[in-house]
Parts: C-alpha cells; sequence; structure tokens
C-alpha cells in the first residue's frame, strides 16, 4: 500500500502576536497568522506583488513555546499538514465586508524562530533554535 503525505513548508512573518488558549481537558493551543509575499509577472508584463496568509495552530509544549517567545513581525519557519473542514475542503468565513473566504489551517509539528535580536516589533530577546511537538493532536 502506498502512503501519502499531508506536509507543508512556510516562511513568514507574524501577522499579530500569538494567542494561546487551553481545552477543557487542559492542553495548551496558540493560534497566529503567517504572513508570505509572492510576486509574479501579469499578462501585460507589470510585476504584481501579493501576500498570501496562513493560519498557524500549535498544540501542547509547541504551543506555549511559540506563545512565549512568538511576537508580531517575527519571521518563522513553520513546518507542519494542512487541516481541512470535514468535507475535505478549506475552512470559509465572512469577512468583514461581507465578503466570503477561505483559507487552510495548518497544524504546526516545527516551529523554526528565524529573527534576530532587534528584528520586528517587541523583540528585545535573540530567539533561535527549533520548537517541535511529539504529542498526538487530539482530534
Amino acid at each position: 500500500m502506498t502512503r501519502c503525505l499531508n506536509k507543508v513548508l512556510i516562511i513568514g512573518r507574524i501577522g499579530r502576536d500569538p494567542e494561546m488558549r487551553y481545552t477543557p481537558s487542559g492542553q495548551a493551543v496558540t493560534s497566529f497568522s503567517v504572513a508570505t509575499d509572492d510576486s509574479y509577472k501579469a499578462s501585460d508584463g507589470e510585476r504584481v506583488k501579493r501576500t498570501i496568509w496562513f493560519r498557524i495552530s500549535a498544540w501542547g509544549k509547541l504551543a506555549e513555546t511559540c506563545s512565549q517567545y512568538l511576537h508580531k513581525g517575527s519571521k518563522v519557519l513553520v513546518e507542519g499538514r494542512l487541516q481541512a473542514n470535514e468535507s475535505g475542503n478549506p475552512k470559509t468565513f465572512q469577512r468583514s465586508d461581507g465578503s466570503t473566504s477561505a483559507s487552510f489551517e495548518v497544524i504546526a509539528n516545527t516551529v523554526r524562530f528565524l529573527s534576530s535580536k532587534g528584528e520586528g516589533p517587541g523583540s528585545g530577546e535573540e530567539v533561535g533554535g527549533t520548537a517541535e511537538s511529539s504529542e498526538e493532536i487530539p482530534f
């Protein structure tokens, strides 16, 4: 039997300070968004730049570490898997202007802190290294 793989690697900047909460069973979960930049040349030859946002969830010890060290503007590498809704599609939501949008959530397995001292708002200390999850995610 051939095994399938669901793995995503993102390098970008944190959009806002991470938010940590606890499940009723006491498990920590931290949510944050990561922005990546993308550009391409349009058919008229003009360079088009766009920002792509990813919603990230980290669980357990990884959640606590991310909540402690990450801040808006921090540069990170996130390795994880895409989390879709029950039917395998992106999660849909209503924007404040009334339009509908969709996104996949990334469940982080590894978060590598790439910002160095003095980079990004709120970064008074150097946060290098890797935080990894070794726990099963309760779904």
